[in-house]
């Protein structure tokens, strides 16, 4: 099947540089499983695709813009565009472009797993209550179905309560601290040239380091949700520092809200973790983090007998199941007025709308065995001692899982002191 999402007339390398806000890319071609393995069992984590911006950073994107509209005369021609500038996006919900991203990556796992599926067996699918994941489940298993020619019609079993325990939302470690403090550091590192540059070309507009981070926000909401470049990519492609400290932005808030520079970050994927564990071994779930018990042991609502499973979630989660699980440990903590151009931690790369990780449970030779993709690129897991292709036997990779095991070793406690 052809892709139905379309192109943006944006360049490849400006759209990884709108962090959370990138749209998908795989970081890497899909590589089979070496001769000698094979894919028994997929396990599917993906974010929802594009939409709006969030309610609150509605209200932020729209103070900044109000202080701009309000200018009588601007000096600079580059932003003479906004003398006619209306701004019409609506809040929190998916985008039509967001939909086609998660129909193109339901047909693209039917293509590459089609020998796993039969009428008996069709994927098991799970999303977070929130509207737009579950919107992403829907257009994911209308996608599987297209690319089946409706001969498989995966549906979504099992909708998550946000306001109960559920393992594909952030919502339940009230002690957890932010990130405010290293992206407000960062903010006032890359932005205040990019501020003097703005109100010079707009006299009183009075614009804050904030502002100028949420007048960014702009160029990827816009164009993603009206499908043509945004004449706020323009305006702030002439700003070298603009899109990458936009970018290095992004990466801090992750790492520092979820992520491995939040001590209570990593033990909000813990619950993930072990579903994952209970499906790759076929044994029931062991948990007292923030699993749902009463959904997790009816096999109706957590069945252990799919062979592909796919679970629709949110960007911060994400992150505190791949800091559960191991995955993109960095040699030192971010810091948050100097970016390292050697980090793997680049949100773009990690949770982009409709971004995945992908669990194959495989068999190689007699031993069952696992390797993770993120965006498709092919994780070292060093901490199971995979081989050069990234697999490491599944009884090894359980082992190393002993943080989730151990049900984050009193750290989940932590959440409600």
């Amino acid at each position: 099947m052809k892709p139905v999402t379309p192109a943006l007339n944006v360049p490849k390398d400006t759209q990884l540089k709108w962090a959370q806000y990138s749209p998908y890319y795989p970081v890497d071609p899909y590589k089979y499983p070496p001769k000698g393995c094979a894919v028994e069992q997929v396990n599917i984590l993906q974010r929802h695709g594009a939409r709006f911006p969030t309610s609150g950073a509605t209200t932020r994107i729209k103070s900044a813009l109000d202080k701009l509209l309000a200018v009588r005369e601007f000096t600079d021609p580059g932003l003479d565009f906004l003398k006619t500038f209306q701004y019409d996006l609506g809040a929190n919900d998916l985008v039509p472009f967001g939909a086609a991203q998660s129909f193109d990556s339901g047909a693209e796992v039917y293509e590459r797993y089609a020998h796993l599926v039969s009428k008996k067996n069709l994927p098991f699918v799970r999303a977070s209550s929130s509207e737009r994941v579950v919107k992403s489940a829907m257009n994911w298993t209308q996608g599987f179905s297209a690319s089946s020619f409706h001969k498989y019609n995966p549906t979504l079993s099992v909708i998550l309560d946000e306001s109960l325990n559920d393992t594909l939302d952030d919502k339940m470690c009230p002690s957890a601290g932010s990130s405010d403090l290293q992206t407000n550091l960062w903010q006032e590192t890359f932005a205040p040239p990019i501020t003097r540059f703005l109100n010079k070309g707009a006299p009183h507009a009075n614009l804050t380091d904030s502002d100028v981070f949420n007048l960014i926000s702009v160029c990827p909401f816009e164009t993603i949700s009206e499908q043509r470049r945004s004449k706020f990519c323009d305006l702030f492609a002439t700003q070298k520092g603009a899109f990458p400290g936009f970018a290095y932005s992004g990466d801090l808030d992750k790492y520092y809200g979820t992520g491995y520079g939040q001590e209570l970050g990593p033990v909000q994927g813990v619950g993930y973790v072990n579903e994952l564990i209970a499906r790759l071994t076929g044994t029931p779930v062991q948990d007292h983090t923030q699993t749902n018990h009463t959904l997790d042991s009816d096999p109706a609502t957590f069945p252990l007998d799919r062979n592909i499973y796919a679970d629709f979630s949110h960007d911060n989660q994400m992150i505190a199941i791949y800091s559960a699980i191991g995955l993109f440990r960095q040699s030192h903590s971010l810091n948050p007025e100097k970016p390292d151009p050697k980090r793997t931690w680049k949100v773009s790369h990690l949770v982009p709308f409709s971004g995945r990780m992908v669990v194959e449970k495989l068999r190689c030779g007699r031993t069952p065995s696992v390797r993770i993709l993120v965006n498709q690129e092919v994780q070292p897991l060093k901490f199971c001692g995979a081989d050069k292709h990234g697999i490491c036997s599944l009884d090894a990779f359980v082992k190393s899982q002993a943080y989730a095991r151990n049900n984050g070793d009193g750290d989940f406690e932590k959440c409600f002191a």
